[in-house]
């Protein structure tokens, strides 16, 4: 795999992580909704690497579950962003031996 597929795998499951911790954050503003559905976010395999998809389902929020998958998302989110990081590096290591 290429520095900048790396960089783009990383780079959509950080989106991917954004669009869940949003599922998450509308599940907790619902809490206390009596008609609301919980929002569940599922992960799935893309070309270029992964899509968050959201669906609402017909189960009760529960607060501990949401805090959970919020720390879950937040951990998976610093994990993509330092192999993003690790490739932008190894891009200004490639472009500083070219120059020399």
């Amino acid at each position: 795999m290429s520095i900048s597929g790396i960089t783009a795998t990383a780079l959509s499951g950080m989106f991917a992580q954004t669009q869940r911790v949003g599922a998450i954050a509308n599940n907790l503003a619902n809490v206390s909704s009596a008609s609301y559905g919980r929002l569940a976010t599922s992960l799935t395999t893309a070309p270029g690497g992964v899509q968050a998809v959201v669906s609402q389902t017909d189960s009760e929020v529960d607060p501990a579950t949401e805090l959970t998958d919020l720390i879950e998302a937040e951990q998976s989110y610093k994990a993509n962003a330092a192999v993003f990081e690790t490739g932008a590096d190894l891009w200004d290591i490639l472009l500083g031996i070219k120059r020399d």
